[in-house]
């Protein structure tokens, strides 16, 4: 990653920049982590589905991660006549992506898993010989689900979803957010074990099912997300929650300045950063170039996320512009 800070037109600011960096790194420490975890579950798999379901749920978890990074290389580059608005679309993209994969593999993974279940399938769980000892494979599949979850818990998750608001990135949110509800899937796992080796078949089908359902509503919930977002949805914050309150900031600048009489916003998210188009009702007839140029720029040095700003004078504001009310 670039050391200058770039992103699209702008420079980020220190805390931005600083914040990037430990993106970056957690990422890379998840993709590493995580593809440890699939290797040792891979040796201890066995017949259970609720265990299958569950390694698949850890390969799919790699996808936000690789998105993520493979967008950051686009969005860093600057606008050009091909691409005027930069390319912050990317992490966007990357978000739709991670999102649809999440649903197609959650859907066909409760649809065997159901299927499974209504068919009674039994599964069994057998027996390996370590140092000497014959011990029940279904000890081991429960120490390493136990370990596994450490990781997303306690380490990277909480950690991406102190980064997220601070880079307004929904990618890296939904990443964190998957990432801490991953302790629910350990636990279906366990409990299917768990119930395969006290003779309650059913339990293993349920858990994977269970697990199913939750990848399915991961990849719903960012599907749906990076749809509204890539149709150019009135601006929100990182979580999606509430509309982001810097439209209300900048009504209020514009409203303060001696020129203008009202104005509203239509504030587009590209993926981290914004584009403003600014109406403005002037108090007078003639407004300057160098008043529009100043008032521009005072947009822009609100927040580093203001990535285009247009001002626009206007006998009357758009009636579906945010005009901070």
């Amino acid at each position: 990653m670039s050391e200058t800070g770039q992103f699209g037109r702008i420079t980020l600011p220190p805390e931005q920049q600083r914040a990037i960096r430990r993106a970056v790194k957690w990422e890379v420490f998840t993709i590493v982590y995580t593809s440890i975890t699939i290797a040792v579950i891979a040796l201890v798999v066995g017949n259970s589905q609720a265990m299958r379901t569950a390694w698949i749920e850890d390969m799919l978890s790699l996808i936000p991660q690789i998105a993520f990074l493979t967008a950051l290389i686009f969005v860093r580059r600057r606008p050009t006549l091909t691409h005027p608005y930069g390319l912050h679309r990317a992490m966007g993209v990357g978000h739709l992506v991670a999102g649809v994969a999440l649903l197609a593999v959650g859907l066909n993974l409760a649809f065997e898993s159901a299927v499974g279940l209504v068919a009674g399938e039994h599964p069994t769980i057998g027996t390996v010989v370590l140092w000497g000892h014959t011990i029940w494979l279904g000890w081991l599949m429960v120490a390493v689900m136990a370990v596994v979850i450490i990781g997303p818990v306690f380490f990277y998750g909480p950690a991406k979803a102190k980064l997220a608001p601070v880079l307004h990135n929904k990618l890296l949110y939904a990443d964190a957010d998957m990432a801490k509800a991953d302790w629910q899937t350990t636990v279906a796992s366990i409990v299917g074990v768990l119930g395969v080796g006290a003779g309650v078949w059913w339990l293993d089908g349920a858990a994977a099912v269970f697990i199913s359902l939750g990848i399915i509503w991961d990849g719903f919930r960012n599907t749906r997300a990076a749809i509204v977002d890539l149709m150019d949805q009135r601006a929100r914050t990182y979580d999606s929650k509430e509309a982001h309150p810097l439209a209300a900031d900048i009504v209020a600048y514009l409203r303060d300045l001696p020129w203008v009489s009202d104005a509203a916003v239509r504030m587009r998210d590209q993926g981290q950063v914004f584009h403003i188009e600014a109406f403005v009702v002037p108090r007078r007839r003639k407004v300057t170039v160098h008043d529009l140029t100043r008032t521009a720029e005072g947009v822009a040095a609100l927040d580093w996320k203001v990535q285009d700003v247009v001002i626009v004078p206007a006998e009357h504001l758009p009636d579906e512009a945010d005009t901070g009310r």
